[in-house]
């Protein structure tokens, strides 16, 4: 059986939705983007598919039209919706295909713009509209409000592992603090493939807030005040965000050069109600596939859709905090959602490289009580 290889791991800067420097740039743009430049990364050779992870913008397949934006018109295209775990769900599947011997040649990733966003209406009776509407991932609830992911996942995580508003705070700031040494450092150089927008080049994540402080976090109101003691804000929040990623995942009898490996992965379901929990059924599932144990990973990024989440992973799996989200996450990055998986498997391949190899993983929930997780090895050098 092949191996599914990476052989190029690209994304667009993370944009701050509607006010940012992508506010006025399409999914289609950004998907374009990217897929043009991973196609650009095999040096002609055929590809098989292109998968892109999209959700709430309008039910078209934006893979199979960068596709034909791209020159490749006798490439098919797949649209993947997974939630927040879209894009890495498109690299999922790829790797499949290709393990399976179907494929050879992949395109896959996931791309996201809250800015430019179709409105959707849905009709509730002979007259009678709900506009604008969004499509619930599971059925509401009052324990589990299926529009409320500070409830579902921030909140009831948080009480479930009793962490503390000054423990999520924290953790946030240091969030901030490692995406802005980052940038400043110039390890995301490698991974960015700047884009040109109506408001100027884009090259580096804005997200990141350099100036943010303990302080001001602690200032931040709740945002359900009416719960005693409910503790998640803005601050320890992931934000809105446009941005796209797509890798190149090849048989490894291609010959191509790789950047890495595609171990395992798997996803899971749970309660909605504990849907910040659902990656650690995905992460031991991944790991038993893959025949390894959590203490032989190098590193690790859990996605801060609310931060309560990578803190709860830490006190579940008894890591250590210096190997978790060590360039920043969902609350510093930003979660551009339908791309942030994809976006964190790009991240973790350079980081890796890096640091000179190892084992990554990658895990994140999403919405309706799922999560999904993804091993990756890059080979020592």
């Amino acid at each position: 059986m092949p191996e599914a290889v990476i052989v190029s791991a690209l994304r667009t800067p993370i944009g701050t939705a509607r006010r940012g420097t992508l506010r006025d740039t399409t999914a289609f743009d950004l998907a374009h983007h990217v897929v043009s430049a991973a196609a650009d990364q095999v040096g002609g050779r055929p590809i098989d598919d292109v998968i892109l992870g999209e959700g709430r913008y309008g039910g078209g397949v934006l893979a199979r039209h960068a596709a034909v934006t791209a020159g490749l018109d006798t490439v098919p295209g797949l649209a993947h919706n997974r939630h927040c775990a879209a894009g890495m769900a498109a690299v999922q599947t790829a790797a499949a295909s290709i393990r399976a011997g179907m494929d050879e040649v992949i395109i896959a990733g996931g791309v996201n713009s809250d800015s430019t966003a179709p409105k959707a209406r849905f009709r509730t009776g002979a007259d009678e509209w709900t506009d604008p509407w969004v499509s619930p991932t599971h059925p509401d609830r009052p324990d589990a409000p299926n529009l409320d992911m500070s409830i579902t996942v921030g909140w009831n995580t948080a009480v479930k592992y009793g962490l503390t508003r000054e423990e999520m705070d924290a953790w946030a700031l240091r969030s901030h603090r490692n995406a802005i040494a980052a940038i400043d450092a110039g390890r995301f150089d490698a991974e960015i493939l700047p884009i040109d927008t109506p408001h100027g080049r884009f090259a580096v994540d804005e997200h990141p807030r350099r100036a943010t402080s303990a302080e001001q976090l602690a200032a931040l109101k709740p945002l359900h005040p009416e719960i005693e003691g409910f503790s998640i804000t803005a601050g320890n929040a992931s934000g809105a965000n446009d941005g796209a990623a797509a890798l190149v995942i090849a048989s490894s009898a291609a010959g191509l050069p790789a950047l890495g490996t595609i171990r395992s992965w798997a996803s899971a379901g749970i309660d909605p109600a504990l849907t910040g929990l659902a990656p650690i059924a995905a992460i031991r599932k991944a790991l038993a596939r893959a025949g390894v144990s959590i203490g032989d990973i190098q590193l690790f990024e859990f996605n801060e859709a609310f931060t309560s989440v990578p803190v709860a992973m830490i006190k579940e799996f008894g890591l250590d905090p210096d190997r978790v989200n060590v360039n920043g996450s969902g609350c510093s990055l930003g979660h551009p959602v339908a791309a942030t998986g994809a976006r964190m498997i790009v991240t973790m391949v350079h980081e890796l490289r890096r640091r000179g190899g190892g084992l990554g993983l990658t895990a994140l929930c999403a919405g309706g009580g799922m999560g999904s997780a993804t091993l990756i090895e890059v080979p020592a050098r």
